[in-house]
């Protein structure tokens, strides 16, 4: 039985948005890895899943997306420990038993095919990550932004040993109609694959805004009976004078959200570009949707 399905009993879940655009407004330098504020500016870090568990948000991530040993080089074995456990710890006191945590691991950045690193480093990787945040005892863990399939295996795998529900979750960035990863993998290569190999659900992030991802989910959903895990960017970001922006406002994102749902989301939040206040506006328009 997938664990999930028990979230769902209610309808489709909403969860939160951006996290590193957030710590950036708080003083976060560019180049500088955000999950070691979970150690140096914990209260900075709180704040932030406080203001979207405030918004509505049922799920809220952890601040560990990087927090691999490869993605934190030269950190020893101890302090990717330390980082991560105190990631779910962080978010497990904003949420305070109004939503659920779902630990966030993202790809190591290095790819197999150049010889930047093998099978046994990334999974020595995930399994260690993954371990330490099962420590912490967050409700299930999320592999988020993946682009590379034979990564996303390798990391389901390490991470299913935790016991813990996972999710898997693809950056569709590339293609004329942004339905491929950078690595090729199409939707449904990527649901039959997480599906057969025991993931809890399948889903995309990042990549495009909320107008490219119903036809991902509708692909999703025609290849697998997993639930589906959506959570587009604010539009395309656009860049004046070296700084990055999106296109898109809250109101305009939450419009798409009925079209998600139709397409078979069942847990639906933002990515890139999004805030709290996009959060309450998927909020208000789930209520308006169920009323309609």
């Amino acid at each position: 039985m997938n664990p999930l399905l028990d979230w769902l009993h209610n309808g489709p879940l909403i969860t939160d948005g951006a996290w590193g655009t957030q710590m950036q407004q708080r003083g976060l330098a560019p180049g500088v890895c955000p999950d070691f504020w979970n150690l140096d500016h914990a209260e900075l870090v709180e704040g932030v899943a406080r203001l979207y568990v405030a918004a509505g948000s049922e799920i809220i991530l952890t601040n560990t997306f990087r927090a691999n040993r490869v993605s934190l080089e030269g950190a020893s074995e101890e302090k990717v420990r330390e980082v991560n456990v105190a990631g779910v710890e962080i978010s497990r006191r904003a949420a305070a038993g109004k939503a659920r945590v779902v630990a966030s691991m993202g790809p190591t950045g290095k790819m197999m095919m150049t010889g930047e690193i093998d099978e046994a480093g990334i999974e020595r990787a995930f399994a260690m990550q993954s371990a330490a945040l099962a420590e912490a005892r967050p409700d299930a863990l999320l592999l988020e932004t993946f682009s590379d399939l034979e990564e996303a295996s390798i990391a389901l795998r390490a991470s299913l040993a935790t016991g813990l529900p996972v999710v898997v979750s693809f950056a569709f960035d590339s293609g004329k109609n942004k339905d491929r990863t950078m690595m090729g993998v199409t939707p449904e290569q990527a649901a039959k694959r997480m599906a057969d190999e025991g993931a809890s659900a399948i889903g995309a992030n990042c990549g495009a805004g909320p107008e490219s991802f119903a036809g991902i989910g509708v692909r999703f959903r025609d290849t697998c009976d997993l639930p589906i895990w959506l959570k587009p960017n604010a539009g395309m970001p656009v860049v004046e004078a070296g700084v990055i922006s999106y296109s898109m406002g809250a109101a305009p994102f939450a419009a798409h959200l009925a079209g998600l749902l139709d397409a078979g989301a069942c847990f639906v939040g933002g990515c890139c570009g999004t805030s709290p206040e996009f959060i309450e506006a998927l909020v208000a328009e789930r209520k308006r949707c169920a009323s309609s």
